[in-house]
């Protein structure tokens, strides 16, 4: 094993640590796809042409989002981290990207959702 293969390899269990000492966190799974109200890979398994989805692009706007909310809900819960979705395989990004069109910001929602729920968890 090389130098920077080791070197790699401990800074891994370093940063790992902080994650196995946490034990509980919240996965937050979310995106265009939580407006048919099935699942994350309805646009795949159910064969939904790219054009039918772009409706759910359209009207993206989740109205009852409230950040503050579920980092305060995760607080009381004990969780000590979160993990988001920021973008899922159908290439949709949940921040304001400079490298694609295909984003929360261009939405009817027209919001930075993750800047919004980092800084809420921030805070909690």
């Amino acid at each position: 094993m090389t130098n920077s293969m080791t070197n790699w390899s401990e800074n891994v269990k370093k940063e790992w640590k902080w994650f196995v000492h946490s034990r509980f966190g919240m996965f937050i799974h979310w995106g265009l796809y939580a407006l048919p109200a099935r699942h994350e890979w309805v646009k795949s398994r159910e064969h939904i042409s790219d054009e039918e989805y772009q409706r759910y692009f359209d009207h993206f706007n989740p109205d009852m989002y409230d950040a503050k909310s579920w980092a305060k809900a995760a607080k009381n819960a004990g969780m000590r981290y979160f993990v988001i979705t920021t973008k899922h395989h159908e290439g949709f990004c949940l921040w304001d990207s400079e490298y694609t069109d295909y984003k929360v910001t261009n939405t009817p929602c027209s919001k930075n959702l993750l800047k919004f729920i980092v800084e809420a968890f921030r805070e909690e």
